[in-house]
């Protein structure tokens, strides 16, 4: 067997691994790797360790640790309390109301899974008391935050932008972060529409949030976040090395506490990514992407390519880690699918992965759509809601690939 057939039995492995076991894929992915790279293609171990990618556990490690911090000192819920109470109440504002919130804090740079788990107790709290459907609510929340989550100064924006430069796609953050609020917005509104948002016009005003003055440290940790972004966006600074530093000021300056500062972040995750990118970094140099990119071709057409892509992706994203499997595995391949079929935009099969990828993450088997259900208050029926977000997850995935085909390039154009 040549290295490079191994490589992408190991790769599509990990990718059915992901789907039926509990282990952390990152673990089996480099424990691959080191199998293929040293003793079928005659590595050193010190080439496998060469094809760490380094730059993107900074920043992921970085931005995680800086938003662990905001939340950790209670900054996050400070602005997510003042912001509920803008809307003065109104049963029928809450649902957009939490949208808004929910894709403003993870445009910020938390992400999905952090803005999700800050705002589901409150969201289906609030909607219990105002009689809004547990289920819009979810989809609200969901939504919302998955709506900013490939913000340029996100963890999960990172990710995507690095693996996009890899293949020639850098400079097209706000392009990436635009398509994907777009389709999350689109099916807000269906999900608005379908499950008694209009109804909601006529409910009575529901108690607020108590008002607490903003402390000092909140207040801190506000502008140093203000700076932080302005310096990603603006200045073009590192988001991970500027999130560093960041810390740094925050830690020195009395407003966070160097004492359990490594806690929030998501080990787990940084493993999946940073080992399913060792073995896609063998797969590269062994050969083994351009049979995986040959095979994806032979699935599509220049024509279809977009709705393909978004499909797939949309299906092992159900059951598979989106930013852990199925963004490192599928956007490396992009070149080559592009190659073998003799067309298509790259830059629109790269939104469509996106897309598709993310859309289907309300589902109660992706940790957005857990966290909203654990969140339910007690006299609710969860198993309706499971069964309910179960099956407009799954459609998700024919919604993305509809969405990719028509829309994005359209979108992709501007």
């Amino acid at each position: 067997m040549t290295p490079a057939v191994a490589s992408l039995l190991a790769l599509l492995l990990v990718v059915a691994v992901s789907l039926t076991a509990r282990l952390n894929v990152g673990v089996l992915a480099v424990a691959l790797a080191w199998g293929v790279g040293v003793w079928l293609a005659g590595w050193k171990p010190e080439q496998v360790m060469g094809v760490f990618p380094a730059s993107l556990f900074l920043t992921l490690l970085g931005v995680s640790l800086l938003f662990g911090v905001a939340q950790g000192n209670g900054t996050m819920e400070a602005v997510t309390r003042a912001g509920v109470r803008l809307v003065g109440g109104s049963a029928a504002s809450l649902p957009p109301l939490f949208f808004v919130l929910a894709c403003a804090l993870s445009t910020a740079g938390p992400g999905a899974i952090s803005t999700t788990a800050l705002l589901a107790p409150l969201a289906m709290t609030m909607a219990h008391q105002a009689g809004v459907p547990m289920l819009l609510m979810a989809l609200m929340v969901g939504n919302g935050a998955n709506a900013g989550n490939l913000s340029p100064v996100g963890a999960v924006g990172a990710l995507v932008h690095e693996l996009m430069a890899r293949i020639n796609l850098a400079g097209h953050g706000w392009a990436v972060w635009g398509t994907n609020f777009t389709a999350h917005a689109l099916v807000a509104v269906v999900a608005w529409l379908l499950f008694g948002g209009r109804q909601l016009r006529h409910a009575a005003r529901v108690p607020l949030p108590a008002a607490e003055p903003l402390h000092w440290r909140h207040r801190v940790t506000l502008a140093v976040l203000a700076a932080w972004v302005l310096g990603v966006l603006v200045a073009g600074l590192s988001p991970g090395l500027s999130a560093f530093a960041a810390v740094a000021v925050l830690v020195l300056a009395g407003a966070a506490e160097d004492k359990g500062l490594f806690t929030p972040v998501p080990w787990a995750v940084l493993t999946m990514v940073c080992g399913v990118s060792v073995l896609v970094g063998v797969l590269e140099k062994t050969g083994g992407m351009e049979l995986f990119s040959a095979f994806l071709a032979r699935l599509a057409t220049p024509a279809s390519v977009n709705g393909v892509l978004a499909g797939i992706t949309g299906v092992l994203s159900t059951y598979s880690s989106t930013s852990g499997v199925v963004y490192p595995t599928f956007l490396p391949a992009i070149p080559g699918m592009v190659a073998k079929l003799g067309g298509g935009d790259p830059l629109q099969m790269a939104l469509s992965v996106n897309v598709g990828a993310a859309l289907v993450d309300v589902s109660p088997l992706s940790t957005l759509g857990a966290l909203c259900i654990a969140a339910v208050p007690a006299g609710h029926d969860t198993k309706r809601l499971f069964r309910a977000l179960l099956l407009w997850g799954f459609s998700m995935a024919a919604v993305a690939a509809v969405f990719a085909q028509w829309v994005v390039p359209r979108l992709a154009a501007w």
